[in-house]
Protein backbone atom coordinates (compact mmCIF):
# COMPACT_ATOMS: atom_id res chain seq x y z
CA UNK A 1 0.00 0.00 0.00
CA UNK A 2 1.29 3.35 -1.20
CA UNK A 3 1.38 6.50 0.31
CA UNK A 4 0.49 10.38 -0.80
CA UNK A 5 0.76 12.43 1.55
CA UNK A 6 -1.03 16.31 1.48
CA UNK A 7 -0.60 19.19 4.07
CA UNK A 8 -3.87 20.56 2.80
CA UNK A 9 -2.83 23.87 5.18
CA UNK A 10 0.56 24.07 3.67
CA UNK A 11 1.11 26.08 1.21
CA UNK A 12 4.64 25.76 -1.55
CA UNK A 13 3.07 28.64 -3.68
CA UNK A 14 1.30 28.73 -6.99
CA UNK A 15 0.54 26.15 -9.37
CA UNK A 16 2.84 27.05 -12.40
CA UNK A 17 2.02 27.04 -16.14
CA UNK A 18 3.58 23.24 -16.82
CA UNK A 19 0.75 22.44 -19.22
CA UNK A 20 1.69 25.40 -21.82
CA UNK A 21 1.60 24.59 -25.65
CA UNK A 22 3.74 25.34 -28.85
CA UNK A 23 0.98 26.31 -31.48
CA UNK A 24 -2.94 24.97 -31.71
CA UNK A 25 -4.94 22.36 -33.47
CA UNK A 26 -5.15 24.01 -36.42
CA UNK A 27 -7.35 22.85 -38.78
CA UNK A 28 -7.91 25.03 -41.81
CA UNK A 29 -10.50 27.67 -40.20
CA UNK A 30 -12.33 25.18 -38.99
CA UNK A 31 -13.11 25.78 -34.73
CA UNK A 32 -13.56 22.17 -34.39
CA UNK A 33 -11.17 21.63 -31.47
CA UNK A 34 -10.16 25.03 -30.80
CA UNK A 35 -12.53 24.97 -27.51
CA UNK A 36 -10.39 21.90 -26.15
CA UNK A 37 -7.54 24.60 -24.82
CA UNK A 38 -9.89 26.77 -23.22
CA UNK A 39 -11.05 23.46 -20.82
CA UNK A 40 -7.78 22.11 -20.27
CA UNK A 41 -6.67 25.98 -19.03
CA UNK A 42 -4.30 26.50 -21.26
CA UNK A 43 -2.14 29.39 -19.96
CA UNK A 44 0.14 30.16 -23.07
CA UNK A 45 0.63 28.82 -26.79
CA UNK A 46 4.46 29.35 -28.27
CA UNK A 47 4.43 30.34 -31.65
CA UNK A 48 7.22 28.87 -33.81
CA UNK A 49 6.76 26.48 -36.69
CA UNK A 50 3.10 27.76 -36.62
CA UNK A 51 1.32 26.84 -39.71
CA UNK A 52 3.93 24.44 -40.66
CA UNK A 53 6.53 24.59 -43.04
CA UNK A 54 7.79 28.42 -43.54
CA UNK A 55 5.07 29.65 -41.08
CA UNK A 56 2.57 28.21 -43.77
CA UNK A 57 3.83 31.42 -45.57
CA UNK A 58 1.16 33.47 -43.44
CA UNK A 59 1.51 32.80 -39.70
CA UNK A 60 4.05 34.97 -37.59
CA UNK A 61 7.15 34.25 -39.08
CA UNK A 62 8.72 37.97 -39.12
CA UNK A 63 8.87 37.35 -42.97
CA UNK A 64 5.54 36.54 -43.37
CA UNK A 65 4.38 39.54 -41.53
CA UNK A 66 7.39 42.27 -43.07
CA UNK A 67 7.44 40.50 -46.78
CA UNK A 68 9.68 42.91 -48.22
CA UNK A 69 13.04 44.02 -45.84
CA UNK A 70 13.29 46.92 -48.12
CA UNK A 71 10.29 48.19 -47.19
CA UNK A 72 9.76 51.25 -44.62
CA UNK A 73 9.13 49.76 -40.96
CA UNK A 74 7.12 52.80 -40.24
CA UNK A 75 4.27 51.90 -42.56
CA UNK A 76 1.47 49.86 -41.81
CA UNK A 77 1.37 48.91 -45.40
CA UNK A 78 4.56 47.07 -45.09
CA UNK A 79 2.91 44.49 -43.62
CA UNK A 80 0.86 41.56 -43.89
CA UNK A 81 -1.12 41.01 -40.05
CA UNK A 82 -3.98 38.67 -41.67
CA UNK A 83 -3.26 34.98 -40.68
CA UNK A 84 -1.71 35.78 -37.87
CA UNK A 85 -4.79 38.35 -36.37
CA UNK A 86 -7.07 35.60 -36.81
CA UNK A 87 -5.02 33.44 -35.35
CA UNK A 88 -4.22 35.38 -32.20
CA UNK A 89 -8.01 36.61 -32.02
CA UNK A 90 -8.56 32.68 -31.81
CA UNK A 91 -6.29 32.52 -29.10
CA UNK A 92 -7.86 35.17 -27.05
CA UNK A 93 -11.49 33.83 -27.59
CA UNK A 94 -9.99 30.65 -25.36
CA UNK A 95 -8.24 32.21 -23.34
CA UNK A 96 -4.85 31.66 -24.21
CA UNK A 97 -2.11 34.07 -24.23
CA UNK A 98 0.49 33.99 -27.00
CA UNK A 99 4.18 33.20 -26.52
CA UNK A 100 5.47 34.94 -29.27
CA UNK A 101 8.54 33.80 -30.67
CA UNK A 102 10.40 36.37 -33.23
CA UNK A 103 12.14 34.86 -35.99
CA UNK A 104 11.17 32.42 -38.73
CA UNK A 105 10.22 28.51 -38.85
CA UNK A 106 13.24 25.69 -39.15
CA UNK A 107 13.94 24.75 -42.76
CA UNK A 108 14.86 21.24 -42.60
CA UNK A 109 15.78 20.82 -46.08
CA UNK A 110 17.99 23.88 -45.56
CA UNK A 111 20.64 21.62 -47.62
CA UNK A 112 18.58 21.53 -50.89
CA UNK A 113 18.12 25.73 -50.36
CA UNK A 114 18.30 28.04 -47.44
CA UNK A 115 15.33 30.66 -47.68
CA UNK A 116 14.45 32.55 -44.68
CA UNK A 117 16.91 31.38 -41.68
CA UNK A 118 19.87 33.63 -42.46
CA UNK A 119 21.09 36.77 -40.26
CA UNK A 120 19.18 39.78 -41.00
CA UNK A 121 20.81 42.32 -43.44
CA UNK A 122 20.53 45.09 -40.75
CA UNK A 123 20.14 44.19 -37.00
CA UNK A 124 18.86 47.43 -35.92
CA UNK A 125 16.07 47.32 -38.76
CA UNK A 126 14.95 43.71 -38.02
CA UNK A 127 14.86 44.53 -34.14
CA UNK A 128 12.33 48.24 -35.53
CA UNK A 129 9.99 45.50 -37.63
CA UNK A 130 10.17 43.68 -34.26
CA UNK A 131 9.15 46.89 -32.90
CA UNK A 132 5.94 47.28 -35.59
CA UNK A 133 4.74 43.92 -34.77
CA UNK A 134 4.61 44.23 -30.59
CA UNK A 135 2.85 48.08 -31.22
CA UNK A 136 0.50 46.25 -33.58
CA UNK A 137 -0.71 43.15 -30.99
CA UNK A 138 -0.25 45.01 -27.92
CA UNK A 139 -0.68 48.93 -28.69
CA UNK A 140 -3.63 48.94 -31.41
CA UNK A 141 -0.74 50.11 -33.85
CA UNK A 142 -2.22 50.04 -37.86
CA UNK A 143 -5.36 49.01 -36.86
CA UNK A 144 -3.98 46.20 -34.20
CA UNK A 145 -4.86 44.96 -30.71
CA UNK A 146 -4.39 45.46 -27.08
CA UNK A 147 -3.67 41.95 -26.31
CA UNK A 148 -0.70 42.62 -23.66
CA UNK A 149 1.13 39.74 -24.98
CA UNK A 150 4.43 39.75 -21.91
CA UNK A 151 6.55 36.99 -23.55
CA UNK A 152 8.74 38.07 -26.97
CA UNK A 153 11.55 35.52 -27.69
CA UNK A 154 14.23 36.42 -30.04
CA UNK A 155 14.58 33.69 -32.35
CA UNK A 156 14.76 29.80 -31.98
CA UNK A 157 17.67 27.37 -31.92
CA UNK A 158 20.27 29.29 -33.02
CA UNK A 159 22.66 26.53 -32.07
CA UNK A 160 20.73 23.79 -33.71
CA UNK A 161 24.34 23.16 -35.82
CA UNK A 162 27.92 24.45 -35.49
CA UNK A 163 28.63 24.48 -39.20
CA UNK A 164 26.07 27.37 -40.67
CA UNK A 165 25.66 25.29 -43.51
CA UNK A 166 23.74 22.97 -42.31
CA UNK A 167 21.87 24.48 -39.30
CA UNK A 168 18.28 24.62 -40.19
CA UNK A 169 17.58 27.53 -37.93
CA UNK A 170 20.42 30.14 -38.00
CA UNK A 171 22.77 30.30 -41.39
CA UNK A 172 25.36 32.12 -39.02
CA UNK A 173 27.98 30.93 -36.36
CA UNK A 174 27.31 32.12 -33.01
CA UNK A 175 28.90 35.51 -32.27
CA UNK A 176 26.72 36.98 -35.45
CA UNK A 177 23.95 35.55 -32.83
CA UNK A 178 25.06 36.86 -30.17
CA UNK A 179 25.34 40.26 -31.81
CA UNK A 180 21.42 39.78 -33.18
CA UNK A 181 20.63 39.44 -29.38
CA UNK A 182 22.43 42.21 -28.15
CA UNK A 183 20.95 44.79 -30.35
CA UNK A 184 17.76 43.50 -30.23
CA UNK A 185 17.19 42.46 -26.78
CA UNK A 186 18.09 46.31 -25.89
CA UNK A 187 16.06 47.91 -28.54
CA UNK A 188 13.37 46.35 -27.65
CA UNK A 189 13.81 47.01 -23.71
CA UNK A 190 14.32 50.40 -23.87
CA UNK A 191 10.67 50.93 -26.13
CA UNK A 192 9.23 48.25 -23.78
CA UNK A 193 10.66 48.11 -20.91
CA UNK A 194 7.26 46.62 -19.16
CA UNK A 195 7.67 43.32 -21.33
CA UNK A 196 9.81 40.07 -21.12
CA UNK A 197 12.68 40.11 -23.42
CA UNK A 198 14.85 36.30 -23.94
CA UNK A 199 15.88 33.72 -25.67
CA UNK A 200 16.95 31.89 -27.35
CA UNK A 201 15.56 28.33 -27.09
CA UNK A 202 18.53 26.48 -27.14
CA UNK A 203 18.80 23.02 -28.26
CA UNK A 204 19.50 21.58 -24.91
CA UNK A 205 21.97 19.99 -22.82
CA UNK A 206 22.54 16.59 -23.39
CA UNK A 207 25.89 17.04 -22.95
CA UNK A 208 26.16 17.07 -19.28
CA UNK A 209 24.31 13.75 -18.84
CA UNK A 210 25.93 12.23 -22.21
CA UNK A 211 23.20 10.38 -22.87
CA UNK A 212 22.34 9.68 -26.57
CA UNK A 213 18.36 10.98 -27.67
CA UNK A 214 15.71 9.71 -30.05
CA UNK A 215 16.54 10.07 -33.01
CA UNK A 216 13.69 11.96 -34.00
CA UNK A 217 14.82 15.09 -31.83
CA UNK A 218 17.46 15.70 -34.16
CA UNK A 219 20.24 15.70 -32.13
CA UNK A 220 23.38 13.15 -32.01
CA UNK A 221 26.76 14.43 -31.95
CA UNK A 222 26.26 18.26 -31.28
CA UNK A 223 25.61 18.33 -27.63
CA UNK A 224 29.23 19.60 -26.60
CA UNK A 225 28.23 22.97 -28.91
CA UNK A 226 24.83 23.31 -27.38
CA UNK A 227 26.74 23.65 -23.81
CA UNK A 228 29.18 25.66 -25.30
CA UNK A 229 27.05 28.11 -26.60
CA UNK A 230 24.98 28.62 -23.74
CA UNK A 231 27.88 29.39 -21.92
CA UNK A 232 29.71 31.55 -24.41
CA UNK A 233 25.94 33.32 -24.76
CA UNK A 234 25.82 34.00 -20.70
CA UNK A 235 29.46 35.28 -20.92
CA UNK A 236 28.77 37.84 -23.92
CA UNK A 237 25.48 39.52 -22.75
CA UNK A 238 26.97 39.75 -19.12
CA UNK A 239 30.25 41.22 -19.79
CA UNK A 240 30.17 45.34 -19.14
CA UNK A 241 30.55 45.52 -23.48
CA UNK A 242 27.85 43.75 -24.72
CA UNK A 243 25.32 43.88 -21.44
CA UNK A 244 21.80 42.66 -22.78
CA UNK A 245 18.38 41.85 -20.95
CA UNK A 246 17.44 38.39 -20.53
CA UNK A 247 14.13 38.11 -18.39
CA UNK A 248 13.38 34.85 -19.67
CA UNK A 249 15.29 31.88 -20.98
CA UNK A 250 14.10 29.09 -23.48
CA UNK A 251 15.37 25.85 -24.09
CA UNK A 252 14.41 22.76 -25.29
CA UNK A 253 14.55 19.02 -24.20
CA UNK A 254 13.05 15.59 -25.80
CA UNK A 255 14.31 13.57 -22.73
CA UNK A 256 12.63 11.97 -19.87
CA UNK A 257 11.35 13.13 -16.09
CA UNK A 258 14.75 12.23 -14.42
CA UNK A 259 17.40 13.97 -17.02
CA UNK A 260 14.84 16.87 -17.12
CA UNK A 261 15.08 17.68 -13.72
CA UNK A 262 18.68 17.68 -13.76
CA UNK A 263 18.61 20.04 -16.93
CA UNK A 264 16.22 22.34 -15.07
CA UNK A 265 18.52 22.08 -12.30
CA UNK A 266 21.61 22.74 -14.68
CA UNK A 267 20.46 25.44 -16.38
CA UNK A 268 19.19 27.58 -13.15
CA UNK A 269 22.54 27.21 -11.54
CA UNK A 270 24.14 28.47 -14.89
CA UNK A 271 22.02 31.37 -14.58
CA UNK A 272 22.74 32.55 -11.48
CA UNK A 273 25.93 31.93 -11.90
CA UNK A 274 26.39 35.02 -14.34
CA UNK A 275 23.95 37.35 -12.29
CA UNK A 276 20.33 36.24 -14.05
CA UNK A 277 19.34 35.57 -10.90
CA UNK A 278 15.80 37.12 -11.67
CA UNK A 279 15.33 35.35 -15.18
CA UNK A 280 13.34 32.40 -16.03
CA UNK A 281 13.40 29.40 -16.89
CA UNK A 282 10.96 28.02 -19.65
CA UNK A 283 11.46 24.60 -20.68
CA UNK A 284 9.40 25.22 -24.05
CA UNK A 285 9.68 22.68 -26.34
CA UNK A 286 9.08 19.18 -24.62
CA UNK A 287 7.90 15.69 -25.24
CA UNK A 288 8.51 12.42 -24.00
CA UNK A 289 8.47 10.81 -27.45
CA UNK A 290 6.29 11.08 -30.54
CA UNK A 291 6.53 6.66 -30.22
CA UNK A 292 3.59 6.28 -27.95
CA UNK A 293 1.21 8.86 -29.41
CA UNK A 294 -1.95 7.77 -28.97
CA UNK A 295 -1.63 5.08 -26.35
CA UNK A 296 -2.23 5.45 -22.96
CA UNK A 297 1.47 5.64 -21.79
CA UNK A 298 1.88 8.82 -23.59
CA UNK A 299 -0.83 10.36 -21.57
CA UNK A 300 1.17 9.45 -17.72
CA UNK A 301 4.11 10.67 -19.39
CA UNK A 302 3.20 13.92 -19.99
CA UNK A 303 1.29 13.79 -16.69
CA UNK A 304 4.30 12.65 -14.88
CA UNK A 305 6.55 14.95 -16.37
CA UNK A 306 4.08 17.91 -15.61
CA UNK A 307 4.12 16.78 -12.07
CA UNK A 308 7.64 16.38 -11.56
CA UNK A 309 8.35 19.96 -13.39
CA UNK A 310 6.04 21.77 -11.03
CA UNK A 311 8.81 20.79 -8.30
CA UNK A 312 11.92 22.03 -10.18
CA UNK A 313 13.60 25.02 -10.60
CA UNK A 314 11.34 25.97 -13.68
CA UNK A 315 8.51 28.64 -14.00
CA UNK A 316 6.96 27.40 -17.31
CA UNK A 317 6.98 23.84 -19.63
CA UNK A 318 5.96 24.16 -22.78
CA UNK A 319 4.68 20.56 -24.89
CA UNK A 320 5.91 20.60 -28.63
CA UNK A 321 3.31 20.08 -30.38
CA UNK A 322 -0.58 20.96 -30.48
CA UNK A 323 -0.62 21.46 -34.17
CA UNK A 324 -2.57 18.49 -35.02
CA UNK A 325 -0.76 17.55 -38.30
CA UNK A 326 2.41 17.71 -36.37
CA UNK A 327 4.45 14.52 -36.20
CA UNK A 328 5.06 15.54 -32.62
CA UNK A 329 1.60 16.31 -31.69
CA UNK A 330 0.21 13.49 -29.36
CA UNK A 331 -3.06 15.17 -28.36
CA UNK A 332 -5.05 15.02 -31.27
CA UNK A 333 -5.78 12.12 -33.91
CA UNK A 334 -5.70 13.74 -37.23
CA UNK A 335 -7.55 11.05 -38.97
CA UNK A 336 -10.86 11.02 -36.28
CA UNK A 337 -10.41 14.38 -35.73
CA UNK A 338 -11.13 13.80 -32.10
CA UNK A 339 -8.39 14.13 -29.10
CA UNK A 340 -6.15 11.48 -27.88
CA UNK A 341 -5.97 10.58 -23.83
CA UNK A 342 -3.05 12.10 -23.38
CA UNK A 343 -4.92 15.67 -24.28
CA UNK A 344 -6.27 14.86 -20.42
CA UNK A 345 -3.34 14.72 -18.79
CA UNK A 346 -3.62 18.85 -20.00
CA UNK A 347 -6.95 18.74 -18.92
CA UNK A 348 -6.34 17.20 -15.54
CA UNK A 349 -3.61 19.58 -14.68
CA UNK A 350 -5.39 22.43 -16.23
CA UNK A 351 -7.93 21.28 -12.93
CA UNK A 352 -4.95 22.13 -10.74
CA UNK A 353 -3.78 25.42 -12.03
CA UNK A 354 -7.29 26.73 -11.88
CA UNK A 355 -7.39 25.70 -8.12
CA UNK A 356 -4.35 28.06 -8.00
CA UNK A 357 -2.51 26.95 -4.93
CA UNK A 358 -0.19 24.29 -4.77
CA UNK A 359 0.15 22.28 -1.21
CA UNK A 360 2.75 20.43 0.27
CA UNK A 361 2.27 16.60 -0.62
CA UNK A 362 4.71 13.34 -0.97
CA UNK A 363 4.46 10.18 -2.67
CA UNK A 364 6.01 6.74 -1.14
CA UNK A 365 7.55 5.10 -3.74
CA UNK A 366 9.73 6.50 -6.95
CA UNK A 367 7.75 6.06 -10.31
CA UNK A 368 4.34 7.26 -8.94
CA UNK A 369 3.93 11.28 -8.98
CA UNK A 370 1.67 13.40 -7.71
CA UNK A 371 0.94 17.58 -7.16
CA UNK A 372 -1.75 18.30 -5.22
CA UNK A 373 -3.60 22.09 -4.88
CA UNK A 374 -6.32 23.83 -3.13
CA UNK A 375 -8.80 27.03 -3.78
CA UNK A 376 -11.99 28.05 -2.36
CA UNK A 377 -13.93 24.72 -1.01
CA UNK A 378 -12.00 22.59 -3.27
CA UNK A 379 -9.10 20.75 -3.50
CA UNK A 380 -7.08 18.68 -6.29
CA UNK A 381 -4.66 15.34 -6.58
CA UNK A 382 -2.85 14.72 -9.82
CA UNK A 383 -1.66 10.80 -9.92
CA UNK A 384 0.70 9.54 -12.69
CA UNK A 385 1.53 5.80 -12.19
CA UNK A 386 5.11 5.35 -13.83
CA UNK A 387 6.27 2.43 -11.75
CA UNK A 388 5.16 -0.14 -14.64
CA UNK A 389 2.85 -1.70 -11.47
CA UNK A 390 -0.59 -1.64 -10.59
CA UNK A 391 -0.40 0.34 -7.27
CA UNK A 392 -3.10 0.98 -4.48
CA UNK A 393 -2.69 4.01 -2.43
CA UNK A 394 -3.97 6.06 0.02
CA UNK A 395 -4.10 10.20 -0.04
CA UNK A 396 -4.63 12.07 3.04
CA UNK A 397 -8.10 13.95 1.81
CA UNK A 398 -8.08 16.16 4.87
CA UNK A 399 -11.66 17.66 5.92
CA UNK A 400 -13.12 16.73 2.28
CA UNK A 401 -16.00 14.35 2.37
CA UNK A 402 -16.31 13.37 -1.46
CA UNK A 403 -14.23 13.37 -4.71
CA UNK A 404 -15.11 12.78 -8.68
CA UNK A 405 -12.41 10.12 -9.34
CA UNK A 406 -11.57 10.77 -13.49
CA UNK A 407 -9.30 8.38 -14.70
CA UNK A 408 -7.55 8.20 -18.18
CA UNK A 409 -7.41 4.31 -18.58
CA UNK A 410 -6.50 1.41 -21.20
CA UNK A 411 -10.20 0.67 -21.15
CA UNK A 412 -12.95 2.77 -23.28
CA UNK A 413 -12.82 5.65 -25.25
CA UNK A 414 -10.45 8.84 -24.77
CA UNK A 415 -13.71 10.64 -23.68
CA UNK A 416 -13.86 8.40 -20.60
CA UNK A 417 -11.69 11.07 -19.54
CA UNK A 418 -13.84 13.36 -18.78
CA UNK A 419 -16.59 11.02 -16.93
CA UNK A 420 -15.83 10.92 -13.30
CA UNK A 421 -16.91 8.44 -10.77
CA UNK A 422 -18.40 10.39 -7.28
CA UNK A 423 -17.41 8.68 -4.09
CA UNK A 424 -17.88 9.60 -0.18
CA UNK A 425 -14.51 9.60 1.04
CA UNK A 426 -12.44 8.68 4.79
CA UNK A 427 -9.33 8.98 5.71
CA UNK A 428 -8.80 5.06 5.13
CA UNK A 429 -9.83 5.40 1.35
CA UNK A 430 -8.48 3.11 -0.94
CA UNK A 431 -7.58 4.31 -4.63
CA UNK A 432 -6.44 2.21 -7.39
CA UNK A 433 -4.25 2.86 -10.19
CA UNK A 434 -3.04 0.53 -12.87
CA UNK A 435 0.36 1.02 -14.75
CA UNK A 436 0.59 4.15 -17.14
CA UNK A 437 -2.89 5.05 -15.64
CA UNK A 438 -3.72 9.26 -15.05
CA UNK A 439 -5.70 9.82 -11.99
CA UNK A 440 -7.56 12.98 -10.76
CA UNK A 441 -8.95 13.49 -7.67
CA UNK A 442 -11.61 16.39 -7.39
CA UNK A 443 -12.23 16.65 -3.46
CA UNK A 444 -15.53 18.48 -2.07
Amino acid sequence: METISVVWNEAVGTVKPMHCVNNAPLLGTSDALWDTLHKAAVPYARLHDTGGIYGGNRYVDVPNIFRDFSADPDDPASYDFAFTDWLLEKFRAQGVRPFYRLGVTIENDCRIRAYRIFPPADDLRWARVCEHIIRHYNEGWANGFHYGIEYWEIWNEPDNEEDPLTNPMWRGDMRRYFSLYEVVSNYLKEKFPHLKIGGYASCGFYAILGESVNADAHVSSRFDYFTRFFQAFLEHISSDAHKSPLDFFSWHSYSFIDSNLKYAAYVREMLDSYGFTNTESILNEWNPGIAERGKLQDAANIAGMMCAMQNAPLDMLMYYDAQINSAYCGLYDPVAKTVFKAYYAFWYFGKLYRLGTQVKSGVSCSGLYAVAARGGEEGGILVSNLTGEAKSFRADVGAFRRADVYRISETGEAESGEKPERIALAQDTVFRILPGEVVYLNLH
